[in-house]
């Protein structure tokens, strides 16, 4: 594919890269050169992930692991690094969510989404920093509108996306002086995701988000993707730290709930 991009011979590491937004960037960078490693934690995912990104005609291996368990984390990325060599990208989507009001949610429901968004980006970006290129890498966390914009019956969501952001821009000041670059991207909403499926479960509310949406549709997995590739690309040089809303316009529009959601529950 010839859109400028080329990432021949480097190392990629995707941290939930066995579906949705983040298998569509493996399986851009993939298609252009690259040599992509996933970590996701079901095994049958991965493979048909895998088989996926190798149809590209490149190299590509996957990890089991929970970006819960530091050790584990730590591991998979030791192994890749052996692999592949140093990681050139490293992009961390890991993310759970459910919807729910605060007071219908568990301290352990709350817990487990703060863990897997916050902790478990926290688990894959201490543990790559060894195996980073430096200098040179890009470094990309995957976030959400909810990190700063308040939504009902996402506390939790909102919560730890809120700290994914932060860490983005706390890992930017940190690691600069080592060349390395850290940056978000807030995905609005994207067609065929598991997230809008659970967010937007019927045709109303799908039509209800698309009318909130300034460019009046829902984005595509390959727009995500376009953007993850210009972030790690010399274009991108000189941006880090940043936050960047990749969403159509949704989050001028302020505040929002998703009750139909949880009606259709």
């Amino acid at each position: 594919m010839n859109d400028g991009f080329d990432f021949s011979g480097k190392a990629v590491f995707v941290a939930g890269g066995s579906s949705g937004i983040n298998l569509g960037i493996a399986d851009a960078f993939a298609q252009r050169g690259a040599r992509v490693a996933i970590l996701a934690r079901a095994q049958d995912k991965i493979d048909a992930a895998l088989e996926q990104l190798r149809r590209h005609g490149g190299e590509a291996a996957g990890y089991s692991a929970d970006v819960r368990d530091a050790a584990a984390v730590a591991a998979a990325l030791e192994q890749a690094h052996g692999a592949f060599g140093p990681i050139d990208v490293l992009v961390s989507g890991a993310a759970g969510n459910f919807v729910a009001p605060a007071l219908g949610m568990s301290s352990n429901g709350f817990k487990a989404v703060v863990d897997i968004d916050l902790v478990g980006s926290f688990n894959v970006l201490r543990a790559a920093h060894a195996h980073l290129r430096r200098p040179g890498a890009s470094v990309i966390n995957i976030s959400a509108s909810q990190a700063f914009i308040p939504t009902r019956f996402q506390a939790h969501v909102c919560a730890a996306k809120a700290g994914v952001d932060m860490l983005t821009r706390v890992l930017a000041q940190e690691w600069g002086a080592d060349g390395v670059r850290v940056n978000s991207i807030v995905p609005g909403p994207i067609e065929g995701t598991e997230g809008m499926r659970r967010l937007a479960p019927t045709e109303e509310a799908r039509q209800q988000m698309i009318r909130r949406v300034p460019l009046g549709r829902y984005g595509r997995v390959e727009e995500i993707a376009g953007i993850a590739m210009m972030l790690s690309s010399p274009l991108a040089a000189y941006i880090t730290g940043v936050v960047l809303p990749v969403d159509g316009g949704v989050s001028l529009s302020g505040p929002r709930d998703f009750s139909d959601a949880v009606a259709a529950r």
